[in-house]
């Protein structure tokens, strides 16, 4: 697995994923290149959820961004998070692949820890 993810907007979209998943249930997450065109960055990480009280379900989800690098709306941040799947446990290779083929990447995505990836819970800097 990759360090955690700490620039552009990817703080600030864990945080968002945080608000509608707790992360103590995220399991895995991956990350797709960020896409740079003009004064805006946009990113796209998809997550797993360990679903049920013996976590006999997954539950993924696609989470994307776009932030305003430059310009007059300099800041400016957008994020979605939408569940785009669910299955049993074992069938993670088949999800994912499916969450693939609806991104349009070209580049597979990229495992991050979910323990680096998700800001601290109190704020502080890891």
């Amino acid at each position: 697995m990759t360090g955690p993810v700490v620039e552009g907007g990817w703080n600030r979209l864990a945080r968002k994923v945080a608000e509608t998943v707790p992360a103590s249930e995220v399991d895995a997450v991956w990350v797709f290149p960020v896409l740079r065109h003009e004064q805006r960055e946009w990113g796209t990480a998809v997550i797993s959820r360990v679903d049920g009280e013996l976590g006999e379900r997954r539950r993924i989800y696609t989470a994307r961004y776009m932030l305003q690098v430059k310009g007059k709306e300099r800041g400016k941040f957008e994020a979605t998070v939408e569940e785009v799947g669910s299955g049993p446990v074992e069938a993670l290779p088949q999800l994912l692949h499916d969450v693939h083929k609806r991104t349009d990447d070209e580049a597979p995505p990229s495992p991050v820890d979910p323990e680096g990836w998700f800001p601290p819970a109190d704020g502080a800097p890891r």
